[in-house]
């Protein structure tokens, strides 16, 4: 059997770990051969390939970014928005004349999206979802989640000494458009005060009566943990507003600070590396067993996987009951409301 892995999306600690998995997995164990796809769907659109062997996939494990490249190039939204696209027909033509037996796509929501679409005009696809966010549906966690709470946790302890020795509020804007999973769980891990996510929305108000609690009862600072899609006024930086907002509002001294694209560069903490390389690694499995069309994903602490129609166009959220919001507000976190 030959296979091709391409990487799309946004980069991501642990695509190397997972690019290693499948391959060495396929090579060494099921003796297939494996190609490199660069630049995501781009590739396979230009047939822009290179040959994998055992040596080749060495050295990787450790690292960041993804040694493929990736692009956010959806071959399929032209077709789903006006009917007219010849982008799939040369990525099945490109498929075919690469001689590919199965096409293993690492990425986000879009990614299994497309996955799910290339399914089903007849190409077999393996999907391993992909990101920081953790927001991706029918699996319990993603690679890349661990190393970004890791980053954003650090980063969040750091904070604390200085917003103690200046008695101010510090607000620190972490990555999640629609999921706050990053900034629930390195907001708790981080000994946050405030914590604000998009699925629960806020009342400024009552953050900044929450501050003022606290600094009424003695304790002259506050870390507020705020997602970066949380709702704003005008659309404004949630990072700029809240922090406006929690000057005006509490005559405390307040400053922000954006983690931003720090939380997805840099190396896969050992727990993405030994995640990435067990959906890797089950990824072929499917593939030696002729199951196609599905996306590989964690169930508690085993490997499963489920059909790609499933996941397409769903989105795993924060909600209210979860442990760690019950547990925080237990414990006088604010969660907003």
């Amino acid at each position: 059997m030959k296979i091709g892995i391409l990487s799309s999306g946004g980069d991501c600690p642990g695509i190397n770990a997972t690019i290693r998995g499948v391959g060495k997995t396929a090579i060494m164990h099921y003796g297939m051969e494996v190609i490199g796809i660069h630049s995501g769907f781009i590739g396979l659109l230009n047939k822009d390939v290179q040959v994998f062997d055992e040596r080749s996939l060495s050295g990787i494990l450790n690292l960041g970014g993804t040694i493929l490249g990736t692009s956010r190039e959806k071959p399929f939204r032209k077709l789903l928005a006006s009917g007219d696209s010849e982008k799939p027909e040369i990525i099945k033509k490109n498929y075919e004349e690469l001689g590919l037996d199965c096409l293993v796509c690492i990425g986000g929501n879009g990614t299994q999206k497309t996955a799910n679409l290339l399914s089903q005009i007849g190409l077999n696809v393996i999907g391993v979802p992909k990101t920081i966010d953790n927001d991706i549906w029918g699996t319990d966690i993603t690679f890349g989640f661990n190393t970004a709470v890791n980053i954003a946790t650090e980063s969040i302890d750091r904070l604390h000494s200085t917003a103690s020795s200046h008695k101010r509020v510090m607000v620190v804007e972490v990555m999640g458009h629609h999921a706050g999973w990053i900034a629930l769980y390195a907001g708790m891990a981080g000994g946050a005060d405030v914590i604000l996510l998009p699925e629960l929305g806020y009342d400024i108000d009552k953050v900044n009566e929450a501050i003022l609690d606290r600094a009424r009862r003695g304790k002259p600072y506050s870390i507020v943990v705020v997602a970066e899609g949380i709702e704003t006024p005008d659309k404004k930086r949630p990072s700029d507003y809240i922090t406006r907002a929690i000057e005006a509002g509490t005559g405390i001294e307040t400053r922000d600070t954006v983690l931003g694209y720090t939380q997805r560069g840099g190396n896969p903490s050992p727990f993405d590396r030994n995640l990435a390389t067990r959906l890797g690694g089950h990824a072929t499995e499917l593939i030696a067993n002729g199951e196609f069309g599905r996306m590989v994903c964690m169930k508690g602490d085993r490997v499963e996987s489920i059909p790609l129609l499933e996941v397409a166009g769903k989105l795993k959220l924060v909600t209210p009951d979860h442990d760690l919001i019950v547990q925080g507000k237990r414990m006088g976190v604010t969660f907003g409301k």
